[in-house]
């Protein structure tokens, strides 16, 4: 099974399907995982296979090192399209997370204006008000919503402690709106024969009405792209992501997919 475990602090650019040219912030540590989810899609693998041993980087690691790379960037005239919060598990579990967001502002401001700050998060931290300030500062605010249907959740995002999917959505709703919605379908089974495919109307319509009342500026849908730890999963096709991309229109609601 092949795994990606990213450079720490910063990584790429790299060409990303939603976002273009995208520099990485990777705010956990170089040598594994660390993160609130345990996805059986996620490209780093699972938790257990990868735990770190290294320490996270401090603040003041990831202002040098990001600041280096914009300096590279700009001799070099490469320009990114964004600066992108990701990498080897949730950003915001960071303890300096809100601190590290008002550096890059400041770095982005200084040496490509044009940038968009991304931040892609699986919301397990938006109930903290550091955090939720700090995510209210950003271009994008890019927030994970699988599904609403909390048993689905604990199959295949299997968090790695408490979860509670209606806090999850009422504090999707306290950012009225300043927020980007990031749902992941796929179909298949798990590697012990449940289903897990989200793209039926089961899933797709309960979602849809509970994305109506959060009223995110967008909602991004996408799919596997890389090897995942679970093998029996599978892509959801372009006419299914089109079908659902075509019923949030219909609901009001701005949509992209990303195949």
């Amino acid at each position: 099974m092949a795994t990606v475990i990213y450079p720490s602090p910063i990584f790429g650019p790299i060409h990303s399907r939603r976002l273009g040219i995208s520099l990485g912030i990777n705010l956990l540590p170089s040598d594994g995982k660390f993160c609130t989810f345990d996805c059986i899609y996620c490209e780093c693998g699972y938790n257990k296979d990868h735990r770190p041993t290294r320490k996270l980087p401090t603040r003041e690691e990831v202002r040098e090192a990001l600041e280096s790379r914009l300096k590279k960037m700009q001799e070099e005239g490469v320009i990114p399209n964004v600066l992108t919060f990701a990498g080897n598990g949730e950003p915001t579990a960071h303890p300096h997370f809100p601190e590290i967001i008002e550096d890059t502002l400041e770095l982005r401001n200084k040496y490509f204006p044009d940038a968009k700050v991304s931040v892609l998060s699986n919301s397990t931290f938006i109930h903290k008000p550091e955090v939720f300030a700090a995510l209210n500062k950003v271009d994008n605010n890019i927030l994970k919503l699988d599904t609403v249907n909390e048993e689905y959740i604990r199959i295949v995002d299997r968090p790695t402690g408490h979860y509670d999917v209606q806090r999850i959505i009422e504090g999707m709703k306290a950012f009225k709106g300043n927020l980007i919605v990031q749902t992941m379908f796929m179909k298949g089974t798990t590697e012990d024969g449940r289903s897990v495919d989200n793209t039926t109307d089961d899933f797709v319509m309960e979602w849809i009405k509970v994305v109506k009342e959060i009223a995110p500026r967008q909602v991004m849908i996408y799919t596997i792209d890389r090897e995942t730890p679970d093998q029996l999963l599978q892509k959801a096709t372009h006419e299914e992501l089109d079908r659902i991309v075509s019923l949030l229109q219909e609901a009001g609601l701005y949509a992209t997919a990303s195949y």
